[in-house]
């Protein structure tokens, strides 16, 4: 609450400067620092519910593949794998897009684009997967929207967040949508997003190494050839490598060896499978997996912003 606080008293400021911000009309913009303040009492139910109104903007905006096809089958194998996460209503679908990237929302929505599919196996997706559901559980995603709310509904001098789903306007969720990408993860909510995946990973019999080799296909990506994919996506999560070193040594410190080589050693291509992995001298484990046929389109999103 400090930390939103103080991004109250910067909006304020900010509207009481600059004439030229986005408002519904003249006695908005007079009300605008008020509407800022007041945005701060938004509660985690109505934070789920403008994470709901807003999903609809983002799937409407985007390809979802059906559940016939490849990329979907695919999914629906790596999100079986993980044990222990009823308690968090998940939904999840596939966006058809170049890009690499995945997020989950504060409604518990996990979308995943092809593009992330094609570049890393199915071990590491799901390592992705459970970094996205760490930044859910962290409360990180509630706290981004309610910073973002507050940012957007001091433009449009919105004093108090309706429950009338019409309310919220499409123009609104766009600026919404634009206010999450610009802000960013701080490197301890990533630190702590990271070694939760490593958990879940750990938990769920995958390799302890996955988070590890899918933050290395991210450094291998972006500095190879691939920046047009990840150049906005390695601006928000910084010190990738640093962060990578961070997992292996925790790996390695719960007596861990590491057997696989990752995805950055790999050529890229749909249908990654899992390959053979040993947790403490155990059992291996192989994954079947396929992909669809790669296609573009669709609007980035940051990763556990959206």
């Amino acid at each position: 609450m400090k930390k939103l606080a103080i991004i109250g008293a910067v909006v304020v400021m900010m509207m009481t400067s600059c004439a030229s911000m986005k408002v519904v009309d003249q006695s908005a913009a007079a009300n605008a620092g008020a509407a800022a303040l007041q945005a701060l009492t938004i509660s985690d139910s109505q934070i789920k519910q403008l994470c709901s109104q807003y999903m609809v903007e983002s799937d409407g905006q985007n390809t979802i593949l059906p559940a016939s096809n490849d990329y979907t089958k695919r999914l629906d194998r790596i999100m079986a794998r993980f044990k222990n996460i009823s308690d968090l209503d998940l939904n999840y679908k596939v966006y058809q897009s170049n890009t690499v990237n995945a997020f989950a929302s504060g409604d518990g929505s996990v979308r995943v684009y092809t593009g992330l599919m094609d570049a890393m196996n199915d071990d590491e997706v799901f390592a992705v997967i459970g970094h996205e559901l760490g930044h859910l559980i962290n409360k990180d995603v509630r706290d981004a929207y309610r910073a973002a709310y507050l940012m957007v509904a001091a433009r449009y001098g919105i004093a108090a967040y309706s429950q009338t789903a019409g309310a919220i306007s499409q123009g609104f969720l766009g600026d919404l949508g634009q206010q999450l990408a610009s802000n960013a993860y701080s490197r301890r909510q990533e630190t702590q997003a990271d070694e939760t995946a490593f958990q879940f990973c750990v938990q769920n019999g995958v390799d302890p190494y996955a988070m590890y080799h899918a933050l290395n296909v991210l450094t291998s990506l972006s500095g190879g050839g691939s920046q047009g994919k990840l150049a906005e996506l390695m601006s928000t999560h910084p010190d990738t490598q640093k962060r990578a070193t961070h997992i292996k040594q925790m790996a390695e410190a719960a007596g861990y060896k590491m057997t696989t080589s990752g995805s950055s050693n790999i050529s890229s291509g749909g249908g990654k499978t899992s390959s053979g992995i040993k947790l403490g001298g155990g059992k291996s484990d192989s994954g079947n997996s396929g992909s669809g046929s790669n296609g573009s389109g669709g609007k980035g999103l940051k990763i556990g912003k959206n």
